[in-house]
């Protein structure tokens, strides 16, 4: 898919908007105004190729508005119905608010609609519940093992929180997103992309990365902003990204993923210190 297919809506909704706010410090309450993180949702259609019409709803997430094209192809990518860019004829925002994005497939491609449902194993009331449910999501989506040939020294790891602080200028505004960072082999940073929603962060880095022709990311670390959940180390394996690194804890079925899938897993990264929970041969 070339980005000839890629049809945008030129006018988009910020993802700050001003708010007053009365503040309370002490005995002294008063009127500002302050930024607030925008939050709207987004509808996801998928059709197959050639057919016409507004395509099958399989998806709507609560996000932030922006890179909204990058979003619905990591997520798509992050689920199994596309593999790569070329399984996309054409992809575009419409709707009258532009909070729908609907993804035609290429020719060939299958659409099992029925599955398609972003929690089915997502969330706790569904219950991804042990191995043998980490099995079977395994099977699902075919995940093979990352290349797990990059390792990686203590201090490039402490290196990579700052440097996405910096990078993360809407969350400087309004201290209401997650992030999701991508650095190279040498520990710089490739891209940064914030959302409201950790998946939602994590779907618009990968989506971007599929449009740019870079997958699979096996020269690459990511770094999560919040804790590491089994979702987002599924998504990291079918990016094909080595080494996940979060600010936050990692839960024991993302450790279980990781594991499995040869991702070297690091978490409660600061400046000066982080534990190590798979694959720790690979810190030099």
């Amino acid at each position: 898919m070339s980005r000839q297919f890629v049809t945008r809506i030129d006018d988009r909704v910020e993802p700050a908007r001003r708010v007053r706010v009365r503040t309370v410090r002490g005995e002294s309450p008063y009127v500002r105004d302050d930024n607030v993180v925008v939050e709207e949702p987004l509808e996801i259609r998928v059709a197959r190729a050639g057919e016409p019409g507004p395509g099958q709803p399989i998806s709507i997430t609560m996000r932030t508005p922006g890179d909204d094209v990058e979003l619905a192809l990591g997520f798509l990518l992050g689920e199994g119905v596309i593999r790569s860019a070329r399984d996309v004829a054409s992809v575009r925002e419409c709707g009258p608010d532009g909070n729908v994005v609907r993804v035609e497939l290429a020719a060939g491609l299958a659409l099992e609609t029925g599955r398609l449902q972003r929690n089915f194993y997502a969330t706790s009331s569904c219950g991804v519940c042990g191995k043998a449910s980490l099995a079977a999501v395994e099977a699902m989506l075919n995940l093979e093992r990352v290349d797990a040939r990059l390792s990686i020294t203590p201090d490039l790891l402490r290196s990579l929180a700052l440097q996405a602080r910096d990078a993360q200028p809407v969350f400087r505004d309004t201290g209401g997103l997650h992030a999701a960072s991508l650095f190279d082999a040498r520990g710089a940073l490739v891209a940064t992309h914030e959302d409201v929603g950790r998946h939602n962060a994590l779907d618009k880095l990968v989506g971007a990365q599929l449009l740019a022709g870079t997958l699979p990311l096996s020269r690459c670390v990511l770094l999560l902003s919040g804790r590491a959940s089994f979702e987002l180390l599924q998504k990291a394996a079918v990016a094909g990204i080595p080494v996940v690194a979060s600010i936050g804890a990692p839960s024991s079925l993302a450790i279980e993923m990781a594991e499995r899938t040869g991702i070297m897993l690091a978490g409660f990264l600061r400046d000066e210190s982080f534990n190590v929970y798979a694959h720790e041969e690979r810190l030099l």
